[in-house]
């Protein structure tokens, strides 16, 4: 670990009591203007300290030779550990010097020492997308360290507020070689909540004791849930596709425009997701992939039709599952062929089906906004209120386009009245 450092030592003396004139030589180490002191055993009389050349004053009357040697011992002890330090990369902290010196086995706990023991133990805990995810943050983490912070490490207890604001910072500006445009404002709070997980997990095992997450808080940018019109699923419905993954790309799309299920959910359905519910017809019970939270969900017959349309399909039986596999990053693709086939302005991304199905296929016929909230698995109904509110805008920009054409009629009725 390669630090840019300022590094010095200075030896003092503290008188502490009354009763005698000895006073306890102390040696004063600074990193980077941090400071930490500690005690080296060694005492003089207070009147034989030099001050300015750190070291005690001849007299016949004590033994100043020795505790000068013992002194400059010290000095050379700590500079041999500061340079050790140095030489092997390590991280420096006036700390640090000071544990080596005393020979305190500290264990120490830091960033990558979290990041290797997050990515060994949550394996198995965390989907294939998360954990690409937390790689990525990764990334930042280490850019960040290397490029802002002049290390390839860092110890926990050093992470404050002022660090999390500069991470911030870097994540404004930084780019990975292989990405070709900056962070927007939501998928850097998304890198801070991935960072603010991984310390989470150090206050749990005890490796530090707060979070500076905290007093620090993530700024969301609101954005616009995207969803179809009526029209638009009409036409991506009624649309006859000669071409076979187009025709299975617009049926999952279908199937989560009526159910409400993402990607990751759908391709996980099994035939034992299938029950009678109590209103004797066919529910889907399943849970949630990202959250974790039980979902029910009562099939619509165009839902249905999808369902045994594919479950006897080979690549389903092989499966074990309702619908056969496809990869998301190739369906969303595909979904840019379908949204220009059927002459669909908008950038086509499978989420914006389960988007559908909040807002034109159940909050606008009515459904309350309580039991939508249920089926799509939202853990606070205010994040299902994002989409009635979507629904308010769009409800007020089409009154405006209503208003301007009645206007337009009026102006003109007027015109041929008065010719």
């Amino acid at each position: 670990m390669n630090n840019t450092q300022t590094f010095g030592l200075q030896f003092i003396v503290r008188h502490k009591s009354k009763t005698t004139k000895m006073a306890g030589i102390y040696l004063r180490i600074t990193v980077n203007r941090r400071k930490t002191e500690l005690s080296t055993k060694l005492f003089c009389p207070i009147d034989l300290w030099d001050a300015k050349k750190e070291k005690v004053k001849s007299s016949p009357d004590f033994n100043f030779r020795h505790i000068n040697r013992l002194i400059e011992e010290n000095r050379a002890k700590v500079q041999s550990i500061y340079h050790d330090l140095r030489i092997q990369e390590q991280l420096i902290t006036p700390e640090i010097i000071k544990n080596q010196f005393l020979g305190n086995k500290e264990e120490s706990n830091t960033m990558l020492k979290l990041i290797d023991y997050h990515a060994s133990t949550q394996v198995h805990l965390l989907s294939p997308n998360t954990q690409k995810l937390y790689r990525v943050t990764y990334k930042y983490i280490k850019a960040f360290l290397k490029n802002k912070k002049k290390t390839s490490d860092i110890y926990l207890s050093q992470i404050d507020y002022r660090f999390l604001m500069d991470y911030e910072a870097f994540l404004n500006t930084y780019q990975l070689l292989d990405s070709y445009k900056k962070l927007s404002q939501n998928t850097i709070m998304k890198h801070l909540s991935w960072l603010r997980a991984l310390l989470n997990l150090a206050m749990k095992m005890e490796w530090i004791s707060r979070n500076p997450f905290d007093t620090y808080k993530l700024r969301y940018k609101q954005t616009d849930r995207k969803f179809l019109s009526q029209d638009e699923l009409d036409k991506i419905e009624l649309k006859d596709f000669s071409i076979h993954r187009l025709e299975y790309t617009r049926d999952l799309f279908i199937f989560s425009c009526y159910t409400g299920l993402s990607y990751a959910d759908i391709q996980s359905l099994t035939p034992d997701n299938i029950h009678i519910g109590i209103d004797g017809f066919n529910w889907l019970i399943t849970k949630r992939k990202k959250t974790d939270t039980a979902v029910r969900i009562p099939l619509l017959e165009k839902a249905e039709l999808l369902i045994n349309k594919y479950k006897e399909h080979p690549k389903s039986i092989h499966k074990g599952s309702l619908f056969p596999g496809i990869a998301n990053q190739r369906l969303n693709g595909y979904l840019k062929e379908i949204a220009d086939f059927c002459d669909i302005n908008a950038h086509l991304t499978f989420h914006m089906a389960r988007h559908t199905f909040a807002t034109t296929v159940t909050l606008t016929n009515g459904v309350p906004i309580e039991t939508v909230s249920k089926i799509l698995g939202h853990t606070k109904i205010a994040t299902t209120q994002i989409y009635a509110k979507v629904l308010e805008n769009k409800i007020s920009a089409d009154m405006n386009t209503l208003r301007d054409k009645l206007n337009s009629g009026t102006n003109d009725n007027k015109h041929s009245a008065s010719v």
